[in-house]
């Protein structure tokens, strides 16, 4: 027999840019294959990432129910990419620790700290901490951190 009812819901992690979210690959095919309909999650996702600034890579997860109705969260852009826009960069060292591709200062740091710090994974962390980790970031992307 087979068992039918309640499963749990899945969950699909996608990057998607802030206010562009298209029935595109990677967006389309990824909630296709789900049964989800693509065009309700992007007209939904650009609703509510219209505050920001248009393009800005958004880490998002969709949880999806056996129903085929989703809900998502969105979280903060990736740190390597906050960092890169600080510095006015478009791409990390190739060789980090050797080359410097670009600075960025400590109040950077802390704005981007703040940032991070209001995704739901970093609420119990403190800033101090969470600055730590960007300047560890941005060290390993070959960003420079002056004081």
């Amino acid at each position: 027999m087979s068992k039918k009812g309640g499963g749990a819901a899945s969950i699909l992690k996608l990057i998607v840019p802030a206010g562009k979210a298209m029935p595109s690959p990677p967006v389309g095919p990824a909630l296709g294959q789900r049964g989800v309909k693509s065009m309700d999650f992007c007209k939904q996702f650009n609703d509510r990432t219209k505050d920001l600034i248009t393009e800005t890579p958004t880490p998002v997860a969709i949880s999806i129910k056996p129903d085929r109705t989703f809900t998502f969260d969105i979280k903060s852009p990736p740190t390597s990419w906050l960092l890169k826009r600080a510095a006015g960069v478009t791409k990390g060292a190739s060789q980090p620790g050797k080359d410097i591709v670009g600075t960025v200062s400590l109040k950077h740091i802390f704005a981007i700290g703040q940032i991070k710090s209001k995704d739901p994974a970093m609420s119990h962390i403190a800033l101090d901490k969470i600055c730590k980790s960007v300047i560890s970031t941005a060290k390993s992307a070959g960003i420079k951190v002056v004081h």
